[in-house]
Formats: C-alpha cells, structure tokens, sequence
C-alpha cells in the first residue's frame, strides 16, 4: 500500500490568492468609488472578469502596487 503526502489546503501561495475590489479598497483605506475610477482610467491593478465578479490576482496587486514606488 502507497500514501501520498497530504496537501496543505491552507499553505495557498500569493499568486493562488484573488482579490475582490472591496479587499482592495480596504488594504489601500481608499473608497470603491476610486478603484472604479481608476479601472475606467486604466490606472488600477489589472483585473479579471469571472462570471459577474471582479477579481484581482494577488500577484498582479503586488506588481501594480510596486509599479507606484516613488524613490
């Protein structure tokens, strides 16, 4: 008999991890109003239509947030 090692269901990595918009504004203390205007000005993190939600990568949070770095 053969077991396989057990997966940690709760070891995700960061770019297995999704974002909503509200997790956004709140890790940002900005309003939804302004990441949603910032989508419309092609300013905000890159996003993925899934059904009828928005959902951003952790990942593409992450570069978009160091992509604002000011030295």
């Amino acid at each position: 008999m053969t077991t396989t090692p057990e997966r940690s269901i709760t070891t995700e990595t960061a770019e297995e991890q999704w974002l909503t918009p509200k997790d956004i504004c709140t890790q940002l203390q900005i309003p939804e109003q302004t990441f949603y205007q910032w989508r419309v000005k092609h300013l905000g993190p890159r996003a993925y239509r899934i059904g009828r939600h928005l959902r951003i990568s952790r990942s593409d949070f992450n570069a978009w947030l160091s992509s604002r770095l000011e030295d």
